[in-house]
């Protein structure tokens, strides 16, 4: 049987999920769906399961019991068509340490078949606000830095579904504003964007939904 159509459902949907690490349920029994093109905010206490969740939904792994859909496809049993479509800004950057920020971006445009890969690389720094230090390897770079060359990764991909972890985390004041316009632009462009963060104000003003978790569950925020 064919996936339903991406155009008409929803970008996620979570069905009776539930993950167990050993004798710990980090998720337990969550439904929730969220439609195309809104975005969600998703928070919660360090331990709540919002990282499991993000990382079930970006087929890092797979569901202990229910089933996970992204764009209408199982997130199992379609593993590689989903994760075509979607990107995770993680905790890892998944960087190489002793390529400068153009290299690291050069290679990921390679791999994604990109026709001008160079070109492609200077545009996504100019965009995160890295043009001066397009030339130093990453392992001098800050934890800020780091996160802003993470996230022209993820822009790289152009993905349906962003799923972003603590995006604002280890960004002076002026990151913030610049991550805020950078999902601000992610949304026009019709991605959807999943948000986990525990700066609230930012996240409501970005987002029109919120998912709240408390100890692997879902409760009113």
């Amino acid at each position: 049987m064919d996936a339903p159509s991406a155009a008409t459902s929803p970008a996620l949907a979570l069905h009776d999920v539930s993950k167990r690490y050993g004798r710990h349920w980090a998720l337990a029994r969550l439904t929730y769906a969220l439609p195309a093109r809104r975005s969600l905010l998703l928070t919660g206490h360090n331990g709540s399961g919002k990282t499991t969740l993000l990382r079930l939904v970006a087929t890092a792994l797979a569901p202990t019991a229910g089933r996970v859909e992204v764009l209408g496809r199982d997130a199992v049993a379609h593993r590689d068509a989903v994760r075509q479509d979607v990107a995770l800004l993680s905790h890892t950057s998944f960087l190489y340490e002793d390529l400068t920020a153009h290299q690291n971006l050069v290679v990921l445009a390679r791999l994604l078949g990109l026709a001008s890969p160079a070109d492609a690389a200077e545009t996504l720094l100019t965009r995160v606000g890295l043009t001066r230090r397009t030339q130093s390897p990453v392992r001098h770079f800050s934890a800020g830095m780091r996160k802003r060359l993470a996230i022209a990764r993820l822009l790289m991909k152009t993905p349906t579904l962003a799923l972003l972890d603590e995006p604002f985390g280890e960004l002076d004041p002026a990151g913030i504003q610049a991550m805020e316009a950078l999902i601000g632009e992610l949304k026009a462009s019709g991605t959807t964007v999943v948000l986990a963060t525990h700066l609230i104000d930012q996240g409501l003003a970005l987002c029109e939904e919120r998912l709240h978790l408390q100890e692997g569950r879902a409760v009113p925020a």
